[in-house]
């Protein structure tokens, strides 16, 4: 029987045909198919697998929606020390769910870093203050230019204020974007309505004194469960929405060590079961879901078979 290679997808494939317009209502389904429960998306919590002598850390993360005949698995590297190539890296391989065929090997870490950005975009289109008119982002890496893409498409902000621990990428993130670059955090999120905190920070750089009341915070670093980008007294006075309850009391340092009460999935305020605090400061503690990478894989694929 003659075997069929998948396909291979690069950077410059994914970038050519995914949009925010398209990834962003596709994301937002998938969170609420996802906290429905019914079956309908199939999805363990990802395997991590330390790889403590080269200070790194591997990622399996599989999963299959039902509703949409959808099947895939990323493979995903962190490595926090890396200068010559970006800390994280991965590859998706989608299958065709009707005999297990692989359709397609992508690139990982631009599909990663829009479909993150999409479910963020998705949780502040819920959680936020309606017409958010400050944005700050600390961070100045690859999810930090996802962040600013996404949420710049739903959203028209007034100012864009940007924070890194490196002033040259500071610079160079402002000069790109047209952000205002800020010198510290409280500098970059005094007057902000959504934060969003992106950065590889193992100990809290944000404090509940530098922010607004009824701020609302997309926090997506520290995805380890001994890093922490958020001051505990922060995170225990806001209410917190997550992606997966099951993942976040195992996964998220931010949950774990302010031992904060997570109050639902984002997921469950888009299907309309738990409130969107709006009048009070809102988190959005994102781990990332494989069922995310299953559908912006898919949704790739139908773009580039179809053009």
């Amino acid at each position: 029987m003659e075997s069929l290679l998948p396909r291979m997808v690069s950077a410059s494939d994914v970038s050519r045909v995914l949009t925010y317009a398209d990834l962003i209502p596709v994301i937002e389904k998938t969170l609420g198919d996802f906290s429905r429960g019914d079956g309908t998306v199939v999805q363990p919590v990802r395997t991590v697998i330390p790889v403590d002598q080269h200070q790194g850390y591997f990622l399996v993360k599989p999963g299959y929606h039902v509703a949409g005949d959808t099947m895939a698995c990323k493979l995903l590297t962190l490595y926090p020390n890396n200068t010559d190539r970006p800390s994280h890296q991965a590859s998706i391989v989608l299958f065709d769910t009707t005999n297990g065929s692989p359709l397609a090997v992508m690139d990982g870490a631009s599909i990663t870093d829009m479909r993150t950005a999409a479910a963020s975009a998705a949780a502040t289109k819920h959680l936020a203050k309606d017409s958010p008119r400050v944005h700050a982002i600390l961070g100045t890496g690859h999810q930090a230019y996802s962040h600013f893409h996404a949420l710049n498409h739903l959203y028209k902000f007034d100012q864009v204020c940007v924070w890194g621990r490196t002033p040259a990428n500071v610079q160079k993130f402002a000069a790109e974007t047209g952000a205002t670059p800020c010198s510290s955090v409280e500098e970059a999120v005094k007057d902000a309505d959504v934060i969003t905190t992106v950065t590889m920070s193992r100990t809290p750089v944000l404090k509940k004194d530098w922010t607004k009341p009824g701020v609302h915070i997309n926090a997506v670093g520290a995805c380890r469960p001994d890093w922490q980008e958020l001051d505990p007294e922060l995170v225990l006075s806001s209410v917190v929405y997550v992606d997966s309850k099951e993942a976040a009391p195992k996964e998220s340092g931010d949950i774990i060590l302010s031992k904060a009460e997570v109050y639902a999935e984002v997921g469950e305020v888009i299907l309309g079961k738990k409130e969107a605090c709006k009048d009070k400061t809102t988190i959005f503690k994102s781990l990332g879901l494989a069922i995310e990478d299953v559908v912006s894989a898919k949704l790739v694929y139908d773009k580039l078979t179809s053009s």
